[in-house]
């Protein structure tokens, strides 16, 4: 048995101790029993962000969009499918920098879509551009 991981339940908050031998079982969250990966980005706001970033061993990789944007909702089904490919080890997450100002002024983001890596709630390095599913993950993959 693996030391446990701290992870976020995407529906509830919640932060969950996971072995890390058991992320590929489809471990339920402890307080909403609901399942702990989706396989879709979760969505952040500033209520949630900071537990998220902070509280989860997982890297954290975040969409930050806007519903207007032409290459944000190009990017969308992309980023979900890439959301697929990199789940149990690797949390993907939007933010809306329309309805989210504040923290997008936060992390200072000037164009979107931008892609931001997080490791232990520490920025790694950040994208701005529309990518593919199959270059997310590449990106993801160079930097963890």
């Amino acid at each position: 048995m693996t030391s446990p991981l701290h992870v976020v339940c995407p529906h509830c908050d919640t932060v969950n101790r996971i072995p890390e031998d058991r992320l590929e079982e489809r471990p339920k969250c402890g307080k909403c029993k609901r399942p702990l990966f989706t396989g879709e980005p979760v969505e952040l706001n500033a209520l949630n962000f900071p537990i998220h970033l902070n509280r989860s061993d997982l890297p954290l990789v975040v969409d930050f969009w806007a519903p207007w944007c032409g290459p944000c909702k190009m990017m969308a089904p992309a980023f979900a499918q890439a959301t697929a490919q990199l789940e149990p080890r690797v949390r993907l997450a939007k933010v809306n920098t329309e309805e989210e100002q504040v923290l997008a002024g936060q992390y200072g983001i000037r164009s979107i879509p931008t892609l931001v890596l997080f490791k232990n709630g520490e920025e790694v390095v950040r994208q701005p551009g529309a990518m593919g599913a199959a270059d997310i993950v590449r990106w993801v993959h160079t930097y963890l």
